[in-house]
């Protein structure tokens, strides 16, 4: 295993390295010279070509790259342009409120979509199926930006019942992560039930369960021992793609309830054209994205054994 998880992140280096060569260029080369945006349209001509010379955007842009992947290769992402700030800095602080966000919300709304899953499948093509199954379509249909806008009006302003937006560290930040946890949840549950039911509804009508149940087990029984084992495959792998979802959080929940975290950050630096910023997101969520699939790799070998890591 130890040799296999080498092997791929070895693989990822050229991946991540082709990565960054497309945003470095996508941002500096199509992009166009940020300095406008930043000086604002009244700027004079001195003063665009001593920002542009203290960013370093005067120099080639072969020159460029080369010092971005020297500072990358020695774990620096350079200054923010908007805040000035160091990236690392900055990622190491939106690090924590993305997780408090993200990682309770992403782990009830897992556990309950498996649990709901498994009931619609026990009673399937029922009454209470098929709505679960409206509901989950209903759930999908709607984008997270409807879900915040909702909940916002009739559960903060409307009936006062959470707090619109902010953030605290600590316990005292939880009544203002309370309703974007719901509304993730919310927001999740659609989509993860729909995938789920369809997974577990072809596993169970499958020979071996039908045997099972011939042979005296319950449809629970049925369930826990064979079903949900069998189609684990599938959903280790819907769940590992969810992890960078884990650090970045939502970008849209972040900025509408004002949390201050990555996802929050890095709508800021769009905003203002904030490039370092953008490239260091970009690159950092593409090596989450690798990460998580070496780690669902390894998770399949783990829970089934006819998978073989080689």
């Amino acid at each position: 295993m130890i040799a296999y998880v080498t092997r791929r992140l070895l693989h990822a280096i050229p991946v991540l390295l082709g990565i960054s060569i497309l945003v470095f260029m996508l941002f500096h080369v199509v992009g166009g010279n940020p300095v406008y945006r930043m000086l604002g349209k009244n700027a004079d001509a001195e003063e665009i070509a001593r920002m542009t010379h203290q960013l370093g955007l005067d120099r080639p842009v072969w020159a460029q790259y080369l010092h971005y992947l020297a500072s990358l290769a020695h774990g620096d992402f350079g200054r923010s342009w908007e805040t000035k700030q160091r990236i690392s800095t900055m990622l190491a602080e939106g690090f924590w409120p993305s997780l408090s966000l993200a990682v309770p919300s992403f782990m009830i709304a897992s556990v309950l979509a498996v649990l709901i899953s498994m009931l619609a499948v026990l009673y399937r093509y029922r009454k209470a199926d098929r709505i679960l199954v409206v509901l989950s379509v209903l759930g999908m249909s709607l984008s997270i930006l409807a879900f915040i806008i909702g909940a916002q009006f009739l559960l903060a302003y409307r009936y006062d019942l959470f707090p619109i937006s902010g953030y605290e560290n600590g316990f005292r930040g939880l009544p203002y992560l309370a309703l974007p946890m719901l509304i993730w949840v919310a927001n999740q549950l659609g989509g993860d039930v729909r995938y789920y039911r369809s997974v577990l509804l072809e596993e169970i009508n499958r020979e071996y369960v039908v045997t099972a149940r011939a042979r005296g087990l319950s449809k629970g029984q049925a369930m826990y021992r064979h079903v949900l084992p069998n189609a684990l495959i599938p959903i280790i792998t819907r769940l590992v793609m969810g992890i960078p979802l884990l650090f970045t959080g939502s970008l849209l929940l972040e900025n509408f309830f004002g949390i201050p975290g990555l996802g929050n950050m890095s709508v800021n630096a769009l905003n203002a054209s904030d490039f370092p910023v953008i490239e260091a997101m970009t690159l950092f969520g593409s090596a989450l994205y690798i990460a998580a699939n070496i780690i669902g790799d390894v998770l399949y070998a783990v829970f089934d054994p006819r998978v073989k890591l080689s």
